[in-house]
């Protein structure tokens, strides 16, 4: 019985367990991968949050343009907001305070009042997040300046 005893702690023999300075070595390796780990986490997190910000920025510029074509013509002689001039979409409730749209009073690009009063308008709109311009669309419009 007592071979059996010597016997199974022969392999121990041999060991002598981990040193202060190692334990220190493998902590401060783990913190190193964990601060990397979680920097590229909040990298991430902040990148998917700008991503969401333009994508809601387009999309609302995308429809403001969509609308501009869907209303009635406005000369540009005519052109006076806020009296006259094209109307904005209704921004969707929860981007309500965050986003604001702005038309740019439009510009004659080609006028020929000779062959029936041609005019070509260039209109842009600015989308603007948090007070700052984000994102701006501009687009060409042609009607009769009569």
């Amino acid at each position: 019985m007592r071979w059996l005893r010597k016997e199974r702690f022969r392999f121990l023999r041999g060991q002598r367990g981990f040193t202060l300075i190692e334990i220190l070595i493998a902590l401060a390796l783990l913190g190193i991968i964990a601060v990397a780990f979680l920097n590229g986490l909040s990298t991430a997190s902040k990148g998917v949050m700008v991503s969401q910000e333009r994508v809601a920025a387009e999309s609302l510029a995308k429809s403001q343009m969509e609308d501009i074509k869907v209303q009635d013509y406005i000369p540009v002689a005519d052109y006076d907001p806020p009296v006259k001039c094209y109307e904005l979409i209704n921004i969707p409730a929860d981007l309500v305070g965050k986003y604001a749209i702005e038309i740019i009073p439009p510009e004659t690009i080609i006028s020929r009042p000779a062959e029936g009063g041609f005019e070509l308008q260039g209109i842009t709109v600015v989308i603007k997040h948090n007070g700052e311009g984000m994102f701006t669309m501009s687009s060409y419009r042609c009607g009769s300046a009569i």
